[in-house]
């Protein structure tokens, strides 16, 4: 059995995280990006990568693109794929804001997957263990690529958009009433960022693994009594 051949496009926050659990994996993947010097500078920091020109794209078995939602379908359109071609890989739209449906109304005798990132690049470069959503059942040469990096998950993209607008807002929300609050009390802008930066990301860690202090736990429980009042 020949070796799968699966090529990123996109070397972002999200195409950066991927690939550097992949090549601690020693994954073999084909990196591509139009500027050139900017592959070549990616390909040497990452053993398991190689380079791919333009003249490859249509030749690999699976191509991600990890791109902008305004970039994906014009990409498409130039890699000139046609439904009479012997091989054609299988692509996958990682665009959050670009629905999958989108692409195969556009190109429907293309094979295109969605296969959508719940979380923030920056956690999945510093812990793995992704979570991602796809609506369909992935062909098994793309399911087991990305099973080095985390698990797959059947559910609409719209799940997904909801999930990751009400984490941004209410995260927001969190950060301005910090500032407001630390604002009001003169504390200093030093203390507030250590508290944006560092103590509330990880009290929000703690919690959902629930290994909460015993400081946090009994506020923890002051609040569940003032909810329970307001009701």
């Amino acid at each position: 059995m020949k070796p799968i051949k699966v090529g990123l496009i996109g070397l972002g926050k999200l195409g950066t995280a991927m690939l550097t659990h992949w090549d601690q994996q020693r994954q073999s993947i084909g990196l591509y990006h139009p500027n050139r010097t900017k592959a070549e500078q990616c390909v040497q920091n990452y053993q398991s990568s190689y380079l791919l020109k333009e003249e490859d794209l249509s030749e690999v078995d699976v191509l991600i693109l990890a791109l902008p939602a305004m970039e994906v379908i014009p990409f498409i359109s130039r890699l000139k794929l046609q439904s009479n071609m012997k091989h054609s890989p299988f692509l996958i739209n990682m665009a959050t804001n670009l629905p999958t449906n989108k692409i195969i109304t556009e190109f429907p005798f293309l094979k295109v997957h969605g296969i959508k990132y719940m979380g923030h690049a920056k956690d999945l470069l510093e812990h793995g263990n992704g979570l991602f959503i796809s609506e369909t059942v992935l062909p098994p040469i793309v399911e087991e690529f990305y099973q080095f990096i985390g698990k797959i998950i059947i559910d609409s993209e719209n799940c997904l958009k909801e999930v990751n607008k009400l984490a941004t807002y209410f995260s927001l929300k969190t950060a301005i009433h910090l500032e407001n609050e630390f604002t009001k009390r003169g504390l200093s802008p030093e203390y507030l960022k250590r508290a944006l930066t560092s103590l509330a990301p990880e009290v929000i860690r703690s919690y959902s693994e629930g290994s909460l202090g015993h400081f946090a736990k009994e506020i923890v429980k002051e609040i569940k009594e003032e909810n329970e009042e307001n009701m």
